[in-house]
C-alpha cells in the first residue's frame, strides 16, 4: 500500500480514536472525567502572533574593507529584502534587489567580492518556478547582472580569494532541498538507488552573464560543505558517497584543484584515536596554503557542529587537535594569519568568540595559547550562513553578526578583537536599532546551573508571564533535540513547540542542556554514548528538583515536551518515571530496534550505540522506550510529520499504538507533506495549540 495513501487512514483513525480519549471515555478509572474550559484558541493565536515581535534580522555580511554592511531584512535566509549601507550610518541603507518595479522575489544568500565592489546573492525573480539564480550588483546596489544559469537546488556562496569566481554548493535537477530535515520524497522505484540528488560544489565565472557553472566536485560525491584554497585554484570539501542525507556521518576531508582530481586527505572512520568514527565539519584553508582547520567531534545532525578544533596538513597526514579538554564546544573556525584562529564556541549558556594563537610546527607539536574571549554573550549569535558562523573584514580587525537574547530583539552588532570589551550585549557595539522599545511578550528567563552525578548542569528557566511569586504555577520541561546540540537564549518562538509560548500563556518552562548536549566540552557532549534516556534523564529531573526548590511549583502540575530526540526523551521519560503529569511528543522515537531500519540517516547512530542493531541489539534494546510501556501511565500527545526521514512517522505509531492498548489515555496526530522541520506555517501553529490544550486538560 502506498505509503501517503497509508497515512491518511491513520490520521482518520487517530482522531477518531483521539476523540474518544479527549472526551475521557476511553480514560482508565481514577482520572477525572470532567475536563476544564478548553483553551481559548483565539488568545492562544494572539499569543503566537506577539511571539516575534519586532523587524527580523537574517544574514548580516560586513564588506571585506569594512567600509559597507549588506544585511536580509524581514525574513531568514530564503528570502526577506537585502538592503546594504555605510557601516556607520544604517538609517541610509538602500535596497539590492534583481527585482523590477512591483515585482516580488525571493531573495538571499550574501557574499561580497574580495575588493568590496560588489556583492552576490540569489533571487528567483527571472523564473516563473521559483528557481534561484546567481546575480551580482555594485556596492551601492547599482549595475545588477544575473551571472548564472541554474537549474536545481543552491546555496552558500563564497568568492574565490582572488575575485574572479564564486563557488557554491549545487544539487542539478533537485525536487527537494538538500538534507534529512526536508520532507522525503514518497518511497518509489528501488530504494536508495533510483532518485538519488547528490548535491555538488560548483564555480561560477564572477564576470560571465547568463552562463551554465562549472560542476567542480565528483559526481559520486555529495559534498556538504567547502573552502576556497588560497590560491583559488582549488577547494577543500567535506563528502561522502550518497545518498547524502545518510552519509554524512562518515563523510572524509577532500581536497582537489579545479580541474583535477578530489583526494581524501581525512577519513576518520579510518583513523586511530579519539576522532576515529566521529564527524568532521567547517573545513578552512589556512592562508599560506599548508593545513586546514576543522571542526571535529561527535555529532548528531548535519549542521548542528560542535567538537574541537583540529588541524591537518593539507596533502594529508595525522590530524591534531587544538582544543583537547577545553571545556566548551567549538562551533565555528576562521584563519586570521597562518598562526591565529579565530574560534566561535559555546561556553556554558553564553556564545563567545576566542583567538588561538599556534607557535611553532603547528601540526605536530608547536604550542597552542588562547586568548580571553573577544566577546561573550548570554543569547544566540551568528551571521546567518553556518552554525556560530560570524562575518568578518579581511583583516579580522572586526566581526559583525546578528544576535538577540530571550531580552532583546535581534539586532546587528560588531566587536573588534583587542579592545577590552566585557561580557554581554553592552559590551559589544550596537549597528542597527531596528527593534529599540519592542519588549518581551513571555516571562524573564534565568540560566540555572544544577549538579548531577558529577555533572554540572546548565539550563535556561523562563518564568510565567506576569509572574507573581505569591502564586502556584504549572512547570513544563521542553528537552531540546540532537541530542549533539543545546538550547541557547534567543527571541521569539521556536518551531511548533514554543518555550516563549509557554511562558506567556501562565507557565514555568525549563529548557535543559542535559549531558550530550554542547557547551561543557566534548566529554560531556559524549556522555550519553549507549546511555540515551538514562544519565541525562537524571539531569534533567534533577533540573526539575532545582527549580521546585526555589520557584513556587504546583508538583502535580509537572509537564514533558520535546522534539526529534527530545520526541524520544519524552517517550522515554514517561516510561521511567511518575513525575510528569502530561506529556507531548513531537517527531519522537519509541524504538531504537524498528527505528534503525526505518529510518534515512542510520549511520548516526553507530558512534551513539557503539556498534549496528545487527551486532549489538541489547545496547538499542535498553534505550526504547517501547520496552517498557507497561509502566507508562502519563497522557501523551503524540505529533509528527508524514515525510519525516530522521524520525520515521511509524515510530510515533508504535508508540500511540502502545499506549492505546495499555488504556493510557493518547493522541496522535500525523501532518501530511513534513518532513522533520515543519514548513507550513497552519501546522506548526496547530502543534502549538494542540499542545496547549493538552497541557490545559492533564494539568488543571
Amino acid at each position: 500500500m502506498h505509503f501517503a495513501t497509508t497515512f491518511a487512514r491513520v490520521r482518520t483513525l487517530c482522531c477518531a480514536i483521539a476523540f474518544l480519549h479527549l472526551t475521557g471515555s476511553l480514560l482508565p478509572r481514577g482520572i477525572a472525567q470532567a475536563a476544564p474550559p478548553a483553551p481559548d484558541r483565539t488568545h492562544i493565536e494572539e499569543v503566537l502572533r506577539g511571539l516575534n515581535r519586532g523587524r527580523g534580522v537574517g544574514q548580516v555580511a560586513v564588506s571585506p574593507d569594512g567600509s559597507r554592511l549588506a544585511w536580509i531584512e524581514g525574513g531568514g535566509r530564503g528570502g526577506g529584502e537585502i538592503r546594504v549601507a555605510p557601516l556607520n550610518d544604517l538609517k541610509s541603507s538602500g535596497r539590492v534587489t534583481a527585482a523590477k518595479a512591483g515585482q516580488s522575489c525571493r531573495e538571499g544568500d550574501l557574499a561580497w567580492a574580495p575588493d568590496s565592489k560588489a556583492i552576490a546573492f540569489l533571487s528567483d525573480c527571472g523564473s516563473n518556478d521559483g528557481q534561484l539564480n546567481l546575480y551580482s550588483a555594485g556596492a551601492d546596489g547599482g549595475a545588477v547582472r544575473r551571472v548564472s544559469e541554474l537549474k536545481g537546488y543552491v546555496h552558500e556562496l563564497a568568492f574565490s580569494p582572488d575575485g574572479s569566481k564564486v563557488a557554491f554548493l549545487y544539487v542539478e535537477g533537485a525536487t527537494r532541498p538538500a538534507g534529512a530535515l526536508a520532507a522525503m520524497k514518497a518511497p518509489s522505484g528501488v530504494i536508495g538507488e533510483d532518485g538519488v540528488e547528490i548535491q555538488r560544489v560548483a564555480v561560477a565565472d564572477a564576470s560571465a552573464t547568463g552562463s551554465a557553472p562549472v560542476v567542480t566536485s565528483p559526481a559520486n560525491l555529495h559534498a556538504y560543505e567547502f573552502d576556497w584554497a588560497p590560491d583559488s585554484k582549488g577547494l577543500a570539501f567535506v563528502a561522502a558517497e550518497p545518498p547524502g542525507e545518510n552519509n554524512w556521518w562518515v563523510a572524509k576531508l577532500y581536497t582537489q584543484e579545479l580541474g583535477g582530481e578530489a583526494k581524501s586527505i581525512l577519513a576518520p572512520a579510518e583513523l586511530q584515536g579519539p576522532l576515529h568514527g566521529l564527524q568532521i565539519a567547517v573545513p578552512r584553508w589556512s592562508p599560506d596554503g599548508k593545513t586546514i582547520a576543522f571542526i571535529g567531534g561527535l555529532m548528531s545532525d548535519q549542521g548542528s557542529t560542535g567538537g574541537d578544533v583540529w588541524i591537518v596538513p593539507a596533502g594529508g597526514g595525522a590530524p591534531r587537535d587544538l582544543t583537547e579538554g577545553r571545556p566548551t564546544s567549538p562551533a565555528w573556525v576562521e584563519w586570521g594569519g597562518s598562526e591565529y584562529l579565530y574560534v566561535s564556541e559555546l561556553a556554558g549558556g553564553n556564545n563567545q568568540v576566542i583567538r588561538l594563537h599556534l607557535e611553532g610546527d603547528r601540526t605536530v607539536d608547536g604550542k597552542v595559547s588562547f586568548g580571553s574571549p573577544i566577546f561573550s554573550i548570554p543569547g544566540s549569535v551568528g551571521d546567518g550562513r553556518w552554525s556560530h558562523s560570524l562575518s568578518s573584514t579581511a583583516d579580522h580587525s572586526m566581526f559583525v553578526f546578528a544576535a538577540s537574547t530571550f531580552e532583546h530583539a535581534p539586532e546587528i552588532y560588531a566587536a573588534k578583537p583587542g579592545t577590552g570589551m566585557t561580557a554581554g550585549l553592552e559590551g559589544v557595539m550596537q549597528l542597527s536599532h531596528f527593534n529599540d522599545g519592542v519588549e518581551p511578550a513571555w516571562g524573564k528567563a534565568v540560566s540555572l546551573n544544577w549538579k548531577s552525578d558529577n555533572f554540572r548542569v546548565q539550563g535556561w528557566l523562563l518564568q510565567p508571564k506576569d509572574y507573581d511569586p505569591a502564586k502556584k504555577y504549572p512547570l513544563i520541561v521542553e528537552v531540546h533535540g540532537g541530542p549533539a546540540s543545546a538550547v541557547q537564549a534567543s527571541w521569539g518562538g521556536r518551531g511548533g513547540l514554543s518555550a516563549t509560548a509557554f511562558s506567556a500563556l501562565g507557565y514555568f518552562v525549563l529548557e535543559p542542556n542535559p549531558r550530550g548536549s554542547y557547551g561543557q566540552g566534548e566529554a560531556f557532549t559524549q556522555a550519553n554514548r549507549k546511555d540515551f534516556g538514562y544519565g541525562d534523564l537524571r539531569d534533567i529531573v534533577k533540573g526539575v528538583d532545582a527549580v521546585e526548590a526555589q520557584y513556587p511549583i504546583d508538583p502535580d502540575r509537572v509537564g514533558i515536551t520535546g522534539w526529534s530526540y527530545g520526541g524520544f526523551m519524552t517517550m522515554f521519560a514517561v516510561t521511567q518515571t511518575n513525575r510528569f503529569k502530561a506529556a507531548v511528543s513531537g517527531a519522537g522515537l519509541s524504538n531504537w530496534q524498528s527505528y534503525y531500519g526505518e529510518n534515512s540517516i542510520d549511520q548516526w547512530m553507530i558512534p551513539y550505540f557503539g556498534a549496528s542493531v545487527y551486532d549489538d541489539p541489547a545496547a538499542y534494546a535498553k534505550s526504547s522506550a517501547i520496552n517498557f510501556i507497561k509502566q507508562a501511565h502519563t497522557p501523551t500527545l503524540v505529533v509528527v510529520g508524514d515525510r519525516d526521514g530522521e524520525c520515521p512517522a511509524p515510530q510515533s505509531f508504535e508508540f500511540w499504538h502502545a499506549l492505546r492498548d495499555e488504556h493510557v489515555p493518547t493522541q496522535l496526530v500525523v501532518y501530511p507533506n513534513e518532513g522533520h522541520g515543519f514548513v507550513n506555517p497552519e501546522h506548526r501553529r496547530d502543534v502549538m495549540d494542540r499542545a496547549v490544550e493538552w497541557f490545559a486538560h492533564y494539568m488543571p
